[in-house]
């Protein structure tokens, strides 16, 4: 991707902005925060983006970050697109290798400035983020675009002048009022505030911090009476379980069951204990081919039990992962 020379913007392009055949960002949203991982996986996030207003994110002093300007990566920008159903974000990507970036982000900084919180600005290093660029399309930088109610505006590629931008930017504030977006974040953080945790799994968030698995686990229970269909909660019960299941056995016990398992391929109880010893080790396609091979050879209860027991697993890892998917198949295979 090449930075492009002047590519002046045409204030009648202003004219031109619709909603209409725009394309739905659904491909870059973000899945769900899983619950705790159970012990030897790794859950950590990244940390946010440090903006400035050099258009450098690495190089300004703490606490540079202008109230309508985020810094757009792949952690935060669901949350930036939700945002923009109720208010427009301004998707600025740049490189650094573009001298053009800078510039034009300090311009951008300062004229979103003047919208009073109409508008967010949320500036793209495309090195850090180039699923953006793919998902835009964009063949340069800097290349400005909007987003509104989840769909994707290209406004300008290139330099441009600030009486041009704010044209631009006064026909998108009527295409957004003509949709019903018409909030304001002045005075408020640009970044949008995550959800309240549930009480309940606020609840099995501290049992498992206290390491008392088994009040995290009534605690998740509790929240799927509740509410059936919440997978989170699910999720986080069949983790919780696992992690019950691994705390009762020793490491002289898991040899033992190893060895076990070897010899009595048709014993239900070796057979999950080692499977669940291989997902939390993160040898995941070896624990759930071991018990897709049990369910293979064995019929009535204990298969019913080695089934039900891989579906935990499968929430365990997440059911967007694609060695659940995978799973799925090879259990389709042996069950029908």
């Amino acid at each position: 991707m090449s930075s492009p020379g002047s590519r002046p913007v045409s204030p009648a392009a202003a004219s031109q902005l619709n909603l209409r055949g725009a394309v739905d960002l659904s491909a870059l949203r973000r899945p769900a925060a899983p619950p705790p991982a159970p012990p030897g996986q790794g859950n950590g996030a990244a940390a946010p983006a440090r903006g400035t207003q050099d258009g450098n994110p690495d190089s300004g002093p703490e606490g540079a970050v202008r109230p309508l300007r985020v810094d757009a990566n792949e952690a935060n920008f669901q949350d930036l697109v939700e945002l923009s159903a109720r208010i427009p974000v301004l998707f600025l990507l740049w490189a650094r290798y573009s001298p053009e970036s800078s510039t034009l982000l300090q311009t951008l900084e300062d004229v979103v400035d003047s919208y009073d919180g109409r508008i967010v600005l949320a500036a793209a290093d495309i090195d850090a983020f180039p699923q953006l660029a793919d998902a835009f399309r964009i063949e340069a930088v800097p290349t400005a675009v909007a987003v509104l109610k989840g769909r994707p505006l290209p406004l300008f590629q290139g330099p441009a002048a600030e009486h041009e931008i704010r044209a631009l930017l006064d026909e998108l504030l009527k295409v957004a009022a003509e949709n019903g977006v018409t909030g304001s974040v002045r005075g408020e953080s640009a970044a949008p505030q995550e959800a309240p945790v549930p009480p309940l799994h606020q609840a099995a968030f501290d049992a498992i911090e206290a390491g008392d698995y088994a009040a995290a686990a009534q605690a998740y229970r509790q929240a799927l009476a509740e509410q059936p269909a919440d997978r989170e909660a699910k999720a986080g019960l069949a983790q919780v379980e696992l992690m019950q299941r691994l705390e009762a056995i020793s490491a002289p016990q898991a040899d033992a069951l190893r060895q076990q398992a070897a010899q009595e391929p048709d014993n239900l109880e070796a057979q999950l204990a080692i499977a669940d010893l291989d997902v939390s080790g993160g040898h995941i396609d070896d624990g759930f081919n071991r018990i897709i091979s049990f369910i293979g050879r064995n019929f009535g209860a204990e298969r019913e039990t080695a089934r039900v027991r891989l579906l935990e697993l499968f929430d365990v890892v997440g059911i967007a992962d694609e060695r659940v998917a995978k799973a799925r198949q090879g259990l389709a295979r042996v069950l029908f």
